[in-house]
Parts: structure tokens; sequence; C-alpha cells
């Protein structure tokens, strides 16, 4: 289940992960939400 919550990113932060973003939308047919690539990192540091 998803839960919204609201965080403060730094600018750097938001940069890397939109660059991460825009690799993983031109390696896929769809599209990617921020909110997956945040979740996505989140999970491999927290592995």
């Amino acid at each position: 289940m998803s839960k919204r919550v609201t965080i403060v990113l730094e600018d750097a932060m938001i940069k890397k992960l939109r660059e991460r973003q825009v690799k993983l939308i031109k390696e896929s047919v769809g599209s990617v939400s921020f909110s997956s690539v945040v979740n996505e990192a989140l999970r491999q540091h927290f592995k």
C-alpha cells in the first residue's frame, strides 16, 4: 500500500534523481514517475 509523504530534497539530489528518471524513460516504452525513481533509490539503499 502506498502512502503520500512530503519530503524536502537538496537540489543536487533532485538533479541526480531526475537524471536517473530520464535514463529509465529512455530504456522503457512507458513513462517512469519521479516517485518510482525515489522509491527505487531508497530500496537499493536499505537492502
